[in-house]
């Protein structure tokens, strides 16, 4: 055991699960170890578990947009803090990292990812919105639920590749938002 208060990343099949309403407790828990560190950083909780009722893969998205000269420092603190570089296929660049671990409570294991993202790109926004709109619209919620489990019923078995097809979901909900805000 290192001592770290994050854990190794665990690899569990891919599957849609039950919305665990624990999850923003583990994300403020974790978004609080981080500002222990770096007070002054935004940590948002975004992805399915911030959006109560959403069913999903369960891991914990975490969103820290970064200004100039943050990057360095945040990428450290995450790594002391126990969060590992992916070592999946095609992992994020290191100027836009995403790091992955997990954390127990509760008697349970937490998956958890954190996006480590330009606060001047376009994504933060769009992470936001999405899952805003997931919140406000519950038949929204619902037809992504259902695209994430035909997905996986359809023999997707491979996360990035997961990942992938439901973006095409999510890249239609922006662009509806686009539309009516336009």
């Amino acid at each position: 055991m290192s001592g770290r208060p994050i854990g190794e990343q665990e690899h569990a099949p891919l599957a849609c699960l039950h919305y665990d309403s624990r999850a923003p407790e583990v994300a403020r828990m974790v978004a609080g170890m981080i500002h222990q560190h770096l007070p002054d950083v935004d940590v948002e909780h975004v992805g399915s578990t911030a959006v109560p009722g959403c069913a999903g893969k369960g891991v914990i998205d975490l969103l820290i947009p970064y200004r100039e000269g943050e990057l360095e420092p945040l990428r450290d603190t995450l790594q002391e803090l126990g969060f590992q570089r992916q070592s999946t296929r095609n992992p994020f660049p290191e100027d836009r990292p995403m790091r992955v671990g997990s954390m127990r409570y509760d008697g349970d294991t937490f998956g958890l990812h954190v996006h480590v993202v330009p606060a001047d790109s376009r994504e933060p926004g769009e992470l936001r919105a999405f899952r805003d709109q997931l919140r406000a619209d519950p038949k929204m919620m619902e037809a992504y639920v259902r695209r994430k489990r035909d997905i996986i019923e359809g023999g997707t078995t491979d996360g990035i590749d997961y990942s992938i097809a439901k973006g095409s979901f999510i890249l239609e909900a922006l662009a509806k938002r686009s539309s009516a805000d336009g």
